[in-house]
């Protein structure tokens, strides 16, 4: 089959790529102000630290395993075109080519998806955990869980609407293909749920910082924290609209559909605060607004934007009652990623069954597609939970996860970095962010 490439299409997936890349920066700086300023440089360096790795990893075998031929429906070859070697722009592998978007453009736009998703994990873990370990867990999670799952859903894998998926096995198919399509339109379960059932099985293992719970532990730089949302919104239009694969009515429905959606998220998360701690916070507005990012991710193309509203004002209300769940059950998961990411998808990912426009139950469709959505979600829970508990706690009996308490005490970034991010403070001074 001949390529015919369309330049519209493919410059939209050349920006959206860009939009996608600029999240992670945006994610360092919205990470960089949730922490103490004596850990803010190894914070924002996690982010950065995932995107040269995972960056290059994804060149070499991540698209291969991401989208390659399928082994076993669970993860693609990783040879198949190993370092983009005889990649082709009518390869099959490349879901775009029929909008005319070349190959190295959709490998670009995914590769971004990988990074973001790693550095997403390194706010549960952030103040107490190695360097050199985060950067090694991020090499082999990205290739044993993201490829996988990214293979598995998007790929034609068992997650997937194929006739030999696990949607198939349970409604049955038609015409070659599951009759009850799971539908995960930006990375609701691969990106989200992914990354905050990961994050909150490496909280168990690593455990709680020096002082959790017993003394506050405040942000260090709200201004960065609303920065760094305002970022990431604007990057995660790239996200989702980007996932239309053109620039057709899906990128306009799902550019809409993420902007009503973040608003009422981050309406719904600062009436939850109202009420419940008398003050609508900075903070809580920034939350919302990636609450509410987070949910609307798998939803963007299925939804109607009245349906986007509901479903972000009720992610906004859940995910701000569900960061407190760290208190109340004794893990520390630093940033809340589990709050936000692991909550807001499995929301986003189940309420496709209520609020889809063609296949959800308040549109006459029945319940089969709520099922469908409960079901993969549930799968990415347990396919991310094992593989993480497997490479965490292998990396825990071998090179440990945790600094010294010593180094914790007094400041990760001058003990691991050699530097500290507010110099006239002076060298080595503790930062001290709580207000008395």
């Amino acid at each position: 089959m001949e390529f015919a490439l369309d330049t519209g299409n493919t410059a939209w997936m050349l920006t959206s790529a860009a939009l996608v890349l600029l999240m992670t920066p945006a994610l360092a700086f919205f990470y960089g102000g949730m922490v103490r300023g004596k850990s803010v440089l190894n914070m924002m360096m996690m982010s950065f630290g995932a995107l040269g790795l995972v960056g290059i990893i994804y060149v070499l075998w991540g698209y291969s395993m991401s989208f390659g031929s399928d082994v076993g429906g669970f993860f693609g070859n990783p040879f198949d075109v190993f370092g983009l070697q005889d990649l082709s722009d009518t390869d099959p592998s490349n879901l775009l080519s029929g909008s005319g978007v070349p190959s190295l453009v959709w490998v670009g736009f995914q590769l971004t998806f990988a990074v973001i998703t790693v550095a997403l994990i390194s706010g549960a873990i952030a103040d107490r955990t190695k360097f050199a370990t985060w950067l090694v867990f991020a090499g082999i999670w990205v290739t044993l869980s993201y490829f996988p799952l990214a293979h598995m859903v998007w790929g034609g894998g068992f997650l997937s609407g194929s006739e030999d998926g696990l949607a198939a096995k349970i409604f049955g198919t038609t015409d070659g293909a599951a009759t009850v399509a799971p539908i995960d339109f930006a990375g609701g379960t691969v990106v989200h749920i992914n990354a905050g059932i990961a994050a909150l099985v490496l909280v168990t293992i690593i455990g709680k910082r020096k002082g959790f719970g017993k003394e506050p532990m405040r942000p260090h730089n709200l201004p960065f924290v609303m920065l760094g949302a305002a970022l990431l919104w604007f990057g995660w239009f790239g996200f989702n609209a980007g996932s239309a694969g053109a620039a057709n009515e899906t990128a306009g429905l799902a550019w809409m559909n993420t902007t009503v959606a973040t608003c009422a998220a981050m309406l719904g998360w600062l009436l939850t605060e109202k009420i419940r701690d008398k003050h609508a916070t900075s903070l809580g507005a920034a939350s919302g607004v990636v609450a509410g990012l987070v949910a609307i991710t798998p939803a963007a193309g299925a939804l109607s934007p009245v349906g986007s509203i509901f479903l972000g004002a009720i992610a906004g209300v859940l995910c701000a009652l569900a960061v407190g769940l760290k208190y109340k059950f004794g893990y520390d998961d630093s940033l809340d990623v589990v709050g936000v990411h692991l909550v807001g998808g499995v929301v986003g990912t189940v309420l496709i069954g209520f609020f889809s426009t063609g296949t959800g139950v308040f549109y006459g469709g029945g319940w089969d597609q709520l099922v469908i959505q409960i079901v993969i979600a549930l799968s990415a829970i347990i396919f991310s939970g094992v593989i993480t508990l497997v490479v965490g706690l292998a990396l825990k009996a071998t090179m440990g996860w945790r600094i010294s308490e010593e180094v914790e005490v007094g400041g990760i970034d001058l003990a691991v970095h050699g530097e500290t991010a507010y110099e006239t403070l002076g060298v080595g001074a503790r930062v001290v962010t709580e207000v008395k």
